[in-house]
Formats: structure tokens, sequence, C-alpha cells
């Protein structure tokens, strides 16, 4: 399993998204390869992101929401 977290720079959840991935895989005994990339308003509009964080588990997002903007 792959998952892949993209948060704002302004973002202020990376801590508790590391943890609560963690504790979620944990609970299903499930491994995956995860990572973490800090984006600016002009990359993530490029990658079409709606929000922060945008979590994606093997290229799927988890909660797509409709919003503008990255923040």
């Amino acid at each position: 399993m792959q998952i892949e977290c993209f948060i704002s720079e302004r973002c202020g959840s990376e801590a508790s998204l590391k943890e609560n991935i963690d504790k979620a895989l944990g609970l299903e005994g499930q491994k995956a390869e995860v990572a973490f990339f800090r984006l600016n308003d002009e990359e993530a509009g490029k990658k079409g992101l709606k929000g922060s964080p945008s979590v994606f588990v093997d290229g799927e997002e988890v909660q797509p929401a409709d919003i503008a903007g990255f923040s």
C-alpha cells in the first residue's frame, strides 16, 4: 500500500496526521509506504488538490472535498 499526503506550507496538521496514519495502520495490521509532501499554493493547484491535508491511498483520494483552495 502506498499513502501520499500533500500538506500546505501553512498547515499545522502534519504531526497529528502522521500519528493518525500510524495508529490506523497498526489497528488494521497493515503496512504502507507513507510519503509527506509540503506544497505551496501553486504546486497544489497544478496537482488539482482541494484541501490540506490531501491524502491518497494507492492513488485514490481518501476524503475528496468540494472546496476551492489549498490552505
